[in-house]
């Protein structure tokens, strides 16, 4: 196990969220400014594609030289890639190619009502991606939903992925503790308090979910803006069945997580109510050749790793692919 004992330094924590820095590449995939300020530059930063085998219109963007190393970011719920913006320029800076998307029913991309969703419609979405843009391998890094979309990767192709990283999510189904709202979402009156859901209800959500140091607050509402976008919050409910999916799919989702034989590490926030410091054990127990980093210096971190200190994970992710790939 490898715990984290990176030195809390205060002026990158004030500025990790407000001002990212890019280094310039001529092959840069999305074009970047020198600092990713907003959801706004995020989105202007990629498009919306369609792609083959699917109906839907996805929000995908590429960042960094089109020859570095492919990396792959999957997102969670009920958030979008945009949670990645604080840590794509370090990866960009080390010279990777970046891929981030918005799954169906999140973020930019299409939300489509009503729909079955399901992780293993997101999975082909990425496979997807990946053949547009002729990536045959690819490292990948996965938070809580996105999670369980690299889960069914694995048990599809584990060749395909050079090396994974998982942040916090809900990998064993046994040990995933949704919160109220999540469960009132996926109850009988799911799509009654979706259509009651406000910025405060949202925000709130999202802070039960935080460790030791709060998110700003143009952070939170740029999620609230990326959740609601395109009448997203009728879709919450029905998106929420991959916890459902998640229990029928345990035994093909777990047991590709166990018997990956690539280099995996677990980054892992552990004030997190859903799936934190409460998981460890099971890491340990069920992985244990991978490299494990608890984020338990102050400030604690919670659910949203790379969002609540992407000035530990960028390095840290970095420093893996550049192991590993």
């Amino acid at each position: 196990m490898v715990v984290d004992t990176m030195t809390h330094r205060a002026e990158a924590n004030r500025s990790a969220y407000s001002a990212h820095s890019v280094a310039h590449s001529p092959t840069s995939g999305a074009m970047m400014s020198d600092t990713i300020r907003s959801r706004e530059e995020w989105i202007a930063g990629g498009s919306r594609r369609s792609l083959p085998g699917t109906p839907h219109t996805v929000f995908v963007r590429h960042d960094g030289p089109s020859t570095g190393v492919p990396v792959t970011l999957l997102h969670g719920f009920p958030t979008s890639s945009l949670d990645w913006a604080a840590v794509v320029p370090q990866l960009v800076g080390a010279g990777f190619h970046v891929t981030t998307a918005d799954f169906v029913g999140f973020g930019e991309s299409d939300k489509p009502y009503p729909h079955t969703y399901s992780i293993l419609e997101q999975a082909d979405l990425v496979e997807a991606v990946w053949a547009v843009d002729g990536h045959d391998t690819t490292a990948v890094v996965a938070h809580d939903y996105g999670v369980s979309v690299a889960q069914e990767l694995l048990a599809r192709n584990p060749d395909r992925v050079t090396c994974m990283t998982w942040l916090n999510g809900g990998i064993w189904p046994d040990l995933h503790h949704p919160i109220p709202e999540q469960k009132l979402l996926a109850g009988p009156a799911g799509a009654e308090v979706a259509r009651q859901m406000d910025e405060d209800k949202f925000t709130i959500t999202i802070n039960r979910l935080i460790g030791e140091r709060p998110l700003p607050g143009e952070v939170l509402h740029d999620m609230w803006l990326g959740a609601r976008a395109r009448d997203g919050f009728r879709v919450l409910p029905s998106l929420l069945h991959y916890m459902e999916e998640r229990r029928r799919n345990a035994a093909r989702w777990t047991g590709a997580v166990r018997d990956y034989e690539g280099p995996q590490q677990f980054i892992w926030g552990p004030e997190d109510p859903v799936s934190g410091a409460h998981v460890i054990p099971r890491i340990r127990e069920a992985v244990p050749q991978a490299r494990l980093v608890v984020l338990d210096r102050e400030p604690v971190v919670g659910h949203f790793p790379q969002v609540e200190s992407p000035e530990r994970v960028g390095p840290l992710l970095t420093g893996w692919i550049r192991e590993n790939s």
